[in-house]
């Protein structure tokens, strides 16, 4: 019997859509990963070492470019289609990647950074909108959590990676090689989207119909159709859409979306602090918080081995939350997930603060971070990409998408520029003071701006 695509069965063919684009993520946190041991290894050969500037500039320069990519990419999505800029992002990707590597200097690093971060600024943009417009509308908040939790293995498996090379080097100078793993990951993705199409529903919204039947049959098989009603009603809309801009009644997108915008951007900054900011000097904290024991007959070169090898176990928590939270999505509302998941993240720092503090033990520490990597990625960072699209309908998803991870990034940015600023101004204790502060900020606005939050009743 013939299906839509809301009420389709979920086969093989969803499965391909969502693994397809959910490479984005994997290779979004597999950069910042990936940054987060440049770093401390750039610092080995420098001289003088890296100010505090410096280090913030080299970690938050791919984040400018994924704040910049996401919107500019998301706004010309929604007026030309997903399927060349879905294309275009890991070419821009990898030719960074390759350019970064054969010229192995800081300002091409970071020049590198930045494009490499704007292509990846247009994945995050795209690939939660291919998998919400193509997914059975019972699976859709699912699949795209599903999406998010790709990011885990491009924490787990680049920072696995990295300790493999990095354990049996015997110079620093090597760190250049350390850019083979975004050229293997970006090469893969332009290769999965060569047999790719336009998103029906976007091409429906359009007015494009036989293209959009059509795009369907390719995605979803011939048993797949787009109903008639659901055209005649998209004309309609359409219709309406172009009286409404003709009388001069259309209000702009950000007034239409003021309370969205909070809801979807704001804790997305915020969760970017803890994802990216604390992420890209991951390794440096550990060493700071003391985490790392100390080994003084170590060499330099071992002892960012060592902090990385933390890294990795830390990072291997990650995948367990997007577990958790994949597991909750149908059962209770998002946002409760999301601003539950910041508090409770809150109180993770606030456990590493005082073991820190008062020399606690060393495995208290260590528990006490992965709980934050826990709660975070079961809440805030699995939430703040899965409530987008539901938010904002087709016209405007791209667009709205698109601000959500700009936020979001220039979130992270800030936390990525200030945390060596702070770390070397006030330790690690003011460090984990603002990121507790943060957390809780992002919980409160998630609380507030909720727009299915039912206001209580007046006495």
């Amino acid at each position: 019997m013939p299906f839509n695509i809301d009420n389709a069965p979920l086969g093989w063919r969803q499965f391909l859509i969502t693994g397809v684009a959910s490479l984005g993520q994997l290779i979004g946190t597999g950069l910042a990963t990936l940054v987060s041991v440049i770093i401390p290894l750039y610092q080995l050969i420098a001289h003088p070492e890296l100010s505090s500037f410096m280090q913030g500039l080299v970690g938050a320069m791919d984040l400018i470019g994924i704040m910049v990519g996401s919107t500019i990419l998301g706004k010309l999505s929604d007026h030309f289609g997903y399927l060349f800029f879905f294309r275009l992002c890991p070419a821009i990707i990898c030719v960074s990647s390759v350019i970064a590597l054969i010229f192995p200097n800081l300002t091409v690093l970071i020049i590198c950074l930045f494009f490499m971060g704007f292509g990846i600024g247009g994945e995050y943009s795209l690939d939660s909108n291919y998998i919400s417009e193509l997914m059975p509308e019972k699976w859709s908040f699912l699949m795209v959590g599903a999406a998010k939790a790709a990011s885990a293995m491009g924490n787990i498996g680049v920072a696995g990676v990295c300790f493999l090379m990095v354990r049996d080097w015997t110079d620093p100078h090597l760190w250049p090689h350390l850019l083979w793993i975004m050229i293997a990951i970006s090469g893969f993705m332009i290769i999965s989207r060569i047999r790719f199409w336009e998103s029906p529903k976007w091409l429906l919204e359009h007015g494009r119909y036989e293209q959009a039947q059509t795009d369907v049959h390719h995605f979803l098989g011939p048993d797949v159709n787009i109903d008639e009603s659901d055209i005649e009603s998209k004309k309609l809309e359409l219709e309406a859409k172009e009286k409404e801009k003709a009388s001069g009644q259309h209000s702009n997108f950000f007034i239409r979306n003021w309370k969205k915008i909070i809801f979807t951007g704001i804790p997305w900054a915020c969760e970017g602090l803890g994802v990216y900011g604390i992420g890209v000097f991951l390794p440096i904290l550990v060493m700071a918080l003391g985490i790392e024991p100390p080994a003084s007959s170590a060499s330099p070169l071992k002892e960012v081995a060592s902090s990385v090898e933390i890294t990795l176990w830390i990072s291997c928590i990650i995948l367990p939350g997007f577990i958790l939270g994949l597991a909750l999505i149908n059962r209770i509302d998002g946002a409760k997930i999301q601003w539950s998941g910041f508090l409770l993240s809150a109180a993770s720092l606030l456990i590493l603060l005082l073991a820190y503090d008062h020399h606690w033990a060393r495995w208290i520490s260590i528990l006490a971070f992965m709980c934050f990597e826990l709660f975070l990625n079961m809440g805030p960072h699995l939430m703040t990409y899965v409530l987008p699209p539901k938010v904002y309908p087709v016209a405007d998803r791209g667009l709205g998408t698109g601000i959500a991870a700009s936020l979001g990034k220039l979130g992270a940015v800030l936390g990525v520029f200030f945390i060596p600023i702070l770390l070397h101004s006030g330790g690690s204790s003011l460090v984990l003071i603002v990121s507790i502060i943060v957390m809780l900020i992002g919980g409160a606005v998630t609380f507030l701006f909720n727009p299915d939050r039912k206001p209580k009743p007046a006495a």
